[in-house]
């Protein structure tokens, strides 16, 4: 298994906006703003590569009026991804998968300002989050 003091080497590789979506009929000049959050891992063994996925929808009154899903891919250095093995599993220390994750919500926050410029959905910003808090324990693939 992976020391989670280890120095863990990866190259930032690829960015994909999966999804896009605003529902202007939604959406309300005023009222409280709801987000809901949803992460998900990939991992690609021939590659040696890992993937964040995070979707966010904002919602108001239960009703969606924006979403975006961003996944950022990251390739393993060689010697890493050996030092991540463990009895035919991979592990991944839960700081290097919240550090992977904070890295794609500051891409999808770029990607949702870029999106939104412009219009009246720019005003709405992913807030800080503690990626940390969601990642209670180490990711383990097998």
């Amino acid at each position: 298994m992976a020391d989670n003091n280890v120095n863990l080497t990866f190259n930032f590789v690829k960015i994909s906006t999966d999804q896009f979506a605003l529902f202007q009929e939604n959406h309300l000049d005023k009222g409280n703003v709801n987000l809901s959050t949803n992460m998900s891992f990939g991992l690609n063994v021939e590659e040696e590569a890992f993937s964040v996925s995070l979707k966010f929808t904002f919602e108001m009154k239960k009703k969606p009026f924006m979403a975006t899903q961003v996944t950022c891919f990251f390739n393993i250095e060689k010697a890493t991804w050996e030092s991540l093995q463990s009895n035919d599993k991979i592990i991944l220390p839960k700081g290097f998968v919240a550090h992977m994750a904070m890295l794609t919500v500051g891409t999808a926050r770029g990607i949702l300002h870029s999106k939104t410029e412009g219009t009246i959905f720019n005003k709405y910003i992913l807030p800080t989050l503690n990626v940390a808090e969601m990642i209670p324990e180490d990711v383990v693939f097998d």
